[in-house]
Formats: C-alpha cells, structure tokens, sequence
C-alpha cells in the first residue's frame, strides 16, 4: 500500500515571545533621532546633577571643614583659658605662700629688732628720768636747809648737773658758784653761813641731800624702766600677733587658690575625657 502524505491546508505562523519586545523603528529615522535626543538630554541632565551634587558635597565639606575649625578652636580658646586659669591660681597660691613666709620671717626678725632698740631706750629713758629725779631732790633738800638760806633763790638748776648732782665734792662746788653767783665769793666771804657750812660741816648739811637724790633716782628710775618696758612688751606683742594673723590669712588665700587650681584641673581633665570618649 502506498502512504499518502498529509499536507496542511492552512499556514501556522507562530509569534516568538521575544519578538513582542523586539523594537520595530531602528531603521525608523525619526525615532533614531528621537532615542539620540533622548539619551543627549539624560545624559546632560546626569551630568547637570552630578555637577550640582559635587558643588553640594564641595559646599557641605566646607561648611563641615569649617565647623570642625570653629570647634577646635573654640576647644583652643578653653583648654588656654583654663590652663591659664589654673596656672594663674597656681601662681598666685605660690606667690602668696612665699610672701606669707616672707612675712613671717621678715616680720619677726624686724619686730625683734625694734623690741631689742626699744628695749634699750627704755632703758636710758628710765636713767635719764631717774637723774633728772634725783637733780630735783638735791635741789629740794638745798632749798630746805636753812645754812643755804641766803642762796635759795638760785637758779640751781642752771648750777646742778647730771656731773655733779651725786657727789660731795660736786655739792660743794655747786655752793661755792651759787655764792659766786651773787657776789659773795667763799673765798672773800668765808664767815657766809653758806661757805661756812661747807667748810665746816658740809658731810652733815649734804648727807640727807645725797640721800634723797640717790633714792629719787632709784625710784624713778625702776618705775619708768617698768612703765617702759611694759610698753614695749604690748607693742612687740601687738606686733607678732598682727603678723600671725597676716601669715593666717595669707595662708587661707594660698588654699583657696590651691583647691580652685584643683577643681579647675579637675573639671578640664574630665571634660577632655568626655570628649575624647
């Protein structure tokens, strides 16, 4: 038997999938010319934005340059302050604490010195007073004696001195110028009641005299030596005690300033570990 082969009647035509997407305008001259102008204007248009977003990152490093500059700086400015703040209280803490040795060596050497001069004057006040004291007594027991009557009205203080006022010897001759003194000479006017006193029995009118002249100065002397003395002693006291309170308070300033300078330290310390955490 023979096959016969079977022939369709009717063409199949069979659609790839790809060819739905396949462009059918690329031999199309208009729509080339539309894809150029198309890719030409994106592509303008990425470069328009990437030159606005590189002038965007230039500007946002600038302002990013500079705010770092404005914050190191400023940390600058605070860490220098601060260091200067605490170098100045150190400082000053430091001068403050040699001026308060200073003060309290240099014073009380200064105070012992004048208490030592003071003292001395004192001392040749109260023998000056005491002299002056027992001039005035020989005087007084002259003016009492009634041998010395006719002299009495003497200026004897012109006549009685510091070289003789506790003598014998010096009495005596104090009489004979006194006698001088108004004409009547001893040695012309011996029978006087004055010169013959004086050389008859001048131990007896000078005794009570010399007597009374060294205990006035002996008197006088000691009390003015105490009143001195006691003054003195208030002073040089007043002195030291104005000295310690000088080194006490200067010594308060100088921990004051110690324990600022630690604080501050200690705050800075703190705050740059902050910042660096």
């Amino acid at each position: 038997p023979y096959i016969t082969p079977h022939t369709s009647a009717i063409t199949s035509r069979v659609l790839n999938e790809c060819d739905l997407y396949m462009p059918n305008y690329d031999k199309d001259a208009d729509m080339k010319s539309v894809k150029e102008n198309f890719d030409r204007q994106s592509s303008r248009r990425f470069e328009e934005y990437e030159e606005r977003i590189q002038e965007k990152r230039r500007k946002c490093k600038e302002q990013c340059d500079k705010d770092i500059q404005e914050i190191i700086l400023k940390d600058k400015i605070d860490k220098s302050l601060a260091e200067k703040v605490e170098q100045g209280c150190l400082k000053c803490g430091c001068g403050l604490g040699g001026v308060a040795a200073c003060v309290g060596l240099f014073g009380g050497l200064g105070t012992y010195g004048w208490e030592i001069s003071a003292t001395a004057a004192a001392y040749e006040t109260a023998k000056q007073a005491g002299i002056q004291a027992g001039i005035q007594a020989v005087i007084a027991e002259i003016k009492k004696t009634n041998a010395f009557r006719d002299i009495w009205h003497v200026e004897w203080k012109n006549i009685i001195n510091v070289s003789n006022y506790s003598t014998f010897d010096g009495l005596v001759e104090s009489v004979n110028v006194a006698m001088d003194s108004i004409g009547k000479p001893c040695i012309s006017h011996g029978y006087e009641r004055a010169c013959s006193g004086i050389s008859n029995g001048g131990d007896y009118f000078f005794s009570s005299a010399l007597k009374a002249s060294k205990d006035a100065t002996a008197l006088t002397t000691e009390s003015t030596k105490t009143a001195k003395l006691g003054e003195v002693t208030t002073a040089s006291s007043n002195a030291y005690g104005a000295i310690g309170y000088s080194v006490t308070v200067l010594l308060i300033i100088v921990l004051i300033m110690v324990i600022i300078y630690l604080i501050l330290r200690h705050r800075r310390k703190k705050k740059m570990k902050k910042k660096l955490q």
